[in-house]
């Protein structure tokens, strides 16, 4: 067991203030909800705070197309019947909408997993969370379920350079599909996704028999669920998968994405999960002792995502919270109890014993065919992207504006706190 876990904690107030419009699910505003919920339980003490860079363009393109991102970059939504051809092209539309600040939003998120995996590797921290982060559902060159960036594929190409091995862990109601395509082929990523499958549930990826092909064959995990699972089943199902896993593929590092649409009550979900299920998952990664980069993902019930974020940062920490939550700014969301547990849900569970066997056991059986831990040629470690210094040579049209002058400044409600070896830690700012 190693000492005291070292943790670094990603956050930018402006990602919560993007609008993706008043009848979409996505409420980034539920960031700030989980921030202030992690700051009113005296978590951000235990951390090291971060506000992470904008990722730039060119870090984007090291999965998306450039075109793709060039789009992102230039769309407004005062523009958008100008490019109603290139917005049908690439996907966005009523799911993934086009709202002010959208790039800059996918630059935060973004950042945010990126900064995390690159401390991963040069060991300063030993877990890094970026609860913005885990859009599982974007493509090399589209949008999908409310996702435009795959931050979660740029931080395990990060991760790469330094791990010859990569665990992608997915409990999210949906399917993890835009990180399983990019690493469908590649025995050096791992991905295991357990979802919602069936009854044309989005996106409709992610049956057992979908493992991977080419080198990749076989390293392509996925664990279809029914309606209603509940803590039991679930937990069971999710420590026999992942034990097995870990011992078999032997990773040097793993990425967890948890999503918290998977928990009772969510307004696009259909599983019975209650906050202490939902991390119990967290607590059996945690206990590996591998170096862990932790995300968010869904979540359309905003006070249940700021609450289980917030019992799973609490546990990342070793530190049990109580049930009543302390005062916060956005302490009437939580009432009339105004505590951290939620109620189980009472969706009936369809997922009978002998179905969640059978998933079991084809699961473990693809697992028996691959050797044991793939031996990788590792090559030299590739740079981090060289981020040229702004000077009078840049384009006029990117020069950094009064805007994001201004948002270099520290904000009273973030509290950065922690060491002073990282560029974007706000004290050096």
């Amino acid at each position: 067991m190693r000492s005291k876990d070292k943790i670094s904690y990603f956050y930018d107030g402006d990602v919560g203030s993007v609008y993706f419009g008043p009848n979409h699910p996505m409420k980034p505003h539920r960031l700030c909800m989980t921030h202030h919920l992690v700051l009113s339980y005296d978590l951000h003490k235990k951390m090291e705070i971060y506000r992470p860079h904008k990722a730039y363009p060119v870090e984007l393109a090291q999965f998306h197309s450039a075109d793709y991102v060039d789009f992102l970059h230039r769309i407004t939504p005062d523009k958008q019947h100008h490019f109603m051809s290139e917005m049908a092209k690439y996907n966005l539309g009523e799911d993934c909408p086009v709202f002010d600040n959208l790039f800059e939003f996918c630059q935060i998120y973004a950042g945010g997993t990126i900064d995390a995996a690159r401390r991963l590797n040069n060991k300063l921290c030993d877990i890094a969370i970026n609860w913005a982060g885990g859009l599982h559902h974007a493509k090399k060159c589209e949008a999908s379920g409310f996702c435009y960036i795959n931050d979660l594929v740029l931080g395990i190409l990060e991760l790469l350079k330094y791990h010859a091995r990569v665990l992608y862990i997915d409990i999210d109601v949906h399917h993890g599909d835009g990180v399983e395509e990019a690493f469908y082929f590649t025995d050096r990523v791992m991905t295991v996704s357990f979802h919602k499958y069936g009854d044309l549930f989005f996106p409709g990826t992610g049956d057992v028999k979908e493992n991977g092909e080419r080198e990749g064959k076989n390293y392509a995990i996925n664990v279809p669920l029914k309606n209603g699972i509940d803590d039991a089943s679930y937990t069971r199902l999710f420590k026999a998968i992942i034990s097995k896993v870990v011992e078999f593929y032997q990773p040097g590092v793993i990425v967890l994405q948890c999503g918290a649409d998977s928990l009772s009550g969510d307004r696009l979900g259909c599983f019975n999960l209650s906050i202490d299920g939902h991390a119990e998952c967290v607590r059996f990664v945690k206990k590996f002792n591998l170096p862990l980069l932790v995300t968010g993902g869904g979540g359309y019930t905003k006070e249940n995502v700021a609450r289980c974020w917030t019992v799973e940062t609490g546990v990342l920490l070793d530190t049990d919270l109580p049930n009543e939550i302390p005062e916060n700014e956005y302490i009437k969301y939580f009432g009339p109890d105004y505590s951290l547990r939620i109620p189980n849900g009472l969706i009936e569970n369809m997922n009978s014993k002998s179905y969640l066997t059978t998933i079991k056991m084809q699961v473990l059986e693809n697992l028996r065919c691959i050797q044991h831990a793939p031996s990788v040629q590792m090559q030299e470690v590739p740079p981090d992207f060289y981020i040229p210094d702004f000077d009078g040579d840049e384009n006029p049209d990117e020069r950094i504006n009064q805007h994001t002058q201004d948002k270099l400044i520290q904000r009273d409600d973030e509290y950065y706190e922690g060491d002073h070896d990282n560029d974007h830690h706000m004290d050096d700012v």
